[in-house]
């Protein structure tokens, strides 16, 4: 099954949504911080990240997102936002593959799914 980084400060819905994933399958890595994901990412290559839009000390996530395509790195990557009009029409929108309201958990498995299989 596909390995998953989800860059996200929140503890509490990174373990609901890390326990539900290692359910369905899939294999889980975890960031709290930008610097962590960046980490991550050097270590292992997930097949799809998992960036919450308002990630401390990333310009809101936007600054990962760019940070992260800056390295090169292509994977398909989902962002999770309570607030998804502060993505829209900006240029890192682009840089992602689907944007999922926080709280969708159907519709982020859907896209997961749809991503990774």
């Amino acid at each position: 099954m596909a390995h998953i980084l989800v860059a996200d400060d929140d503890v509490e819905q990174v373990t609901v949504l890390r326990r539900l994933l290692e359910a369905l399958g899939y294999e889980v890595g975890t960031a709290a911080s930008p610097s962590e994901a960046l980490l991550q990412l050097e270590r292992s290559r997930p097949d799809l990240i998992v960036v919450d839009l308002r990630i401390p000390l990333a310009a809101d996530g936007l600054g990962l997102i760019r940070d992260i395509r800056r390295t090169g790195c292509l994977l398909p990557m989902i962002v999770l936002s309570g607030w998804p009009d502060e993505l829209y029409g900006a240029p890192e929108e682009q840089m992602v593959s689907q944007i999922v309201v926080k709280g969708s958990i159907r519709e982020l498995l859907r896209t997961i799914a749809e991503l990774v299989g």
